[in-house]
């Protein structure tokens, strides 16, 4: 049997591996063992973090729509009901609303477990925890995955490294029966409730609208079935809202183009007034507007930001590191709000916001370019479907007045050209980070002493990797979060700008053997 690198299986503040051996080469490593270290080191942290014996905690336990998502959270409760926890089997739920369990008396719960890899392949499914508090961190994941491989290494035993996490384990407990409970028909009620108190309590405050859904087979289709038609929208036209782990229609990312090319269709031949498109596991979304462009990446960013401002003047709203000037022009010139554009990780965002308003600081708004979305008075939980409910209130709202959606970012410009590269670094070497860091300086070396050649300036403050401005646009080259790569966004303000600052700095990463830059052309 191979070895299982408990250390692979973190992505930041999540865990995803390899679930299904249906691809040549992706060993299967989320085993019934692995699962239960890794639930087992989740448990130890919960308890700890509680000061609760393990027998007084109650775990919610849900999941998307994967193939493999029943078989590993039957593995799941079984081994919260091997350490004495009541395991609450939620079924089919969405991550927002798995979250949502910690936070409402009907359940009381003290910790959720969502099963889930979000849009990677359908062999792949992963974690993602909660307590009451929100997320667990990057740095909590890493040391699950040390008990977890503690654990397995000694055979089921955890060593005295972590007796404070153990520490509750001891004692008699009986073991609690697996019990079911409904979680969506509660979440769903308090959206609707959110929509039909913003409209003016009318029974059917969304009548004579017509709001499409693109679920992409995830677990997203609860949006329009039990929320948009009860409360009168037609939704006839809506896409892939049936639930089937092979995802045979399109990558379940509503951030990519081919997932929302059907949806734009549907959107154009029936007229409608507006379109969402979920991730998986509905903590992600991206709308349509009426006239069937995308509003999504920066544009998914400026929806979210009008939809706070003014209520929040100048409240700060924090982004990921990709975002575009024209943006950052939008938010502090059209709606009065100050940008700040810092790492990317949608945890890292909602971290940063966090930590501005314990400054003292106004921030209503965390964001990613990806439609992870988490607004302060939402816990800062990053909730597709509470954004999305957010933006169906004021499409209503603008229907009224005879304007469409697209009212809300008619004002937002975009780049001429924008592109992603992602260049591979040599990943026979462990330390690929390494590696990494010596391009970023010379990249940025180079832009200081010969930078000003070319009309280039480093900008700042940039929080992660390194970010140059040039005449025709910008570049930012930095590490990816997890994997030996090096992702490398371009913009350009004019046509044909991307191949000229390609041509200025594919010179200067050649150098570096290291680096795979064959894909800049």
């Amino acid at each position: 049997m191979n070895k299982i690198n408990y250390r692979a299986l973190q992505n930041g503040s999540d865990i995803r591996g390899v679930a299904l051996a249906t691809v040549p080469d992706e060993p299967v490593n989320l085993t019934d063992g692995v699962i239960e270290n890794i639930i087992t080191g989740f448990v130890y942290l919960l308890s700890n973090k509680l000061n609760a014996p393990f027998g007084d905690l109650r775990v919610s336990v849900g999941r998307d729509s994967r193939i493999s998502g029943e078989h590993i959270a039957g593995v799941v409760c079984k081994a919260l009901q091997k350490l004495g926890v009541q395991a609450l089997d939620t079924g089919l739920a969405s991550t927002p609303a798995m979250f949502m369990s910690t936070k409402l008396d009907h359940f009381n719960c003290h910790g959720a477990i969502m099963i889930t890899a979000s849009h990677l392949p359908q062999n792949r499914n992963g974690f993602k925890f909660f307590s009451a508090s929100g997320g667990v961190s990057k740095d909590t994941i890493n040391k699950i995955l040390e008990i977890a491989k503690q654990r397995d290494e000694n055979g089921g035993a955890t060593t005295s490294l972590y007796e404070n996490e153990m520490r509750h384990e001891q004692g008699s407990y009986s073991i609690k029966p697996i019990e079911k409970i409904d979680i969506m028909t509660k979440y769903c009620e308090i959206l609707r409730n959110q929509i039909s108190v913003a409209l003016g309590n009318t029974e059917k405050p969304l009548n004579g609208m017509k709001i499409l859904v693109d679920a992409g087979n995830g677990v997203g289709g609860f949006y329009a079935e039990k929320i948009l038609v009860p409360l009168g929208a037609d939704t006839e036209g809506s896409l892939y809202l049936d639930p089937d782990g092979t995802f045979p229609n399109h990558i379940p990312n509503p951030e990519k183009d081919e997932a929302v090319k059907d949806i734009i269709e549907q959107v154009k031949i029936r007229c409608a007034d507006l379109a969402l498109v979920f991730d998986t596991d509905v903590d992600r979304v991206a709308a349509i507007d009426e006239n069937g462009k995308p509003m999504v990446r920066n544009g998914i960013i400026a929806v979210a930001a009008s939809l706070i401002y003014k209520l929040h003047p100048a409240s700060y709203v924090v982004t990921d590191s990709i975002t575009s000037p024209e943006l950052a022009d939008f938010l502090s010139k059209k709606l009065g709000l100050k940008h700040f554009r810092y790492r990317r990780g949608y945890r890292n965002v909602i971290d940063k916001a966090k930590s501005l308003i314990e400054e003292g600081k106004d921030c209503q708004l965390a964001i990613e370019t990806s439609g992870h979305a988490a607004f302060k008075e939402n816990y800062f939980l990053d909730d597709g479907a509470f954004l999305a409910t957010k933006i169906v209130i004021e499409a209503a709202r603008l229907k009224r007045e005879g304007r469409g959606i697209s009212n809300l970012v008619s004002e937002l410009s975009e780049p001429a050209e924008s592109v992603e590269y992602r260049l591979p670094l040599d990943s026979s070497d462990e330390n690929f980070s390494k590696a990494g860091e010596a391009i970023l300086s010379s990249l940025k070396g180079w832009t200081e002493d010969e930078g000003s050649n070319y009309g280039a300036v480093l900008e700042e403050p940039n929080y992660e990797g390194v970010r140059i401005k040039f005449p025709e646009g910008w570049l930012l080259l930095r590490m990816s979060l997890h994997d030996p790569i090096m992702p490398l966004n371009i913009e350009s303000n004019i046509p044909g700008g991307v191949k000229r600052i390609i041509a200025i700095v594919k010179p200067i990463l050649d150098t570096f053997t290291e680096l795979d830059t064959n894909s800049l052309i």
